[in-house]
């Protein structure tokens, strides 16, 4: 994967897949082919104090994900937005997937990911080497209690 350095140390680029999860589906079922599923790499931020994924709303557009509702969103200066929201978004990195819904922001280029996705693919951000290290490199691992 790509790294590249962000000047905010809680803050670094990595690359991640994204996919249209209606699409896998339908190749799962065999109604489609592998090549019929709307996919993309995106650069994406790691933000160690963000919660949720956010996507531009050119990638939610290109993939066709569903919107799902709309939520408030207040940003770091204190402005605030109503966005959508989006469902069924295939996020993989570093071969660990998940499925995620995510805030639709029209004028990024990049996707925010947030405590959700690293939590849910069980990623630890190294902010001083500015990558992303799996808890175990062979499984995920869940806690519950």
């Amino acid at each position: 994967m790509n790294h590249a350095k962000d000047d905010n140390m809680g803050r670094f680029a990595v690359d991640v897949e994204l996919a249209n999860n209606d699409d896998l589906a339908l190749v799962r079922r065999g109604v489609n082919s592998p090549q019929q599923v709307r996919r993309l790499t995106l650069r994406g931020f790691v933000d160690t104090g963000a919660a949720t994924l956010v996507v531009p709303e050119h990638v939610a557009r290109q993939l066709d994900l569903p919107v799902t509702g709309q939520t408030s969103v207040r940003y770091a200066d204190g402005r605030r937005a109503d966005r959508e929201m989006v469902g069924g978004i295939y996020l993989t990195y570093a071969g660990r997937s998940d499925v995620f819904s995510a805030i639709v922001e029209p004028d990024r280029d990049t996707a925010l990911i947030g405590a959700i996705v690293l939590e849910a693919l069980d990623l630890i951000p190294d902010c001083r080497n500015q990558v992303l290290n799996p808890r175990d490199p062979h499984q995920i691992l869940s806690e519950i209690e």
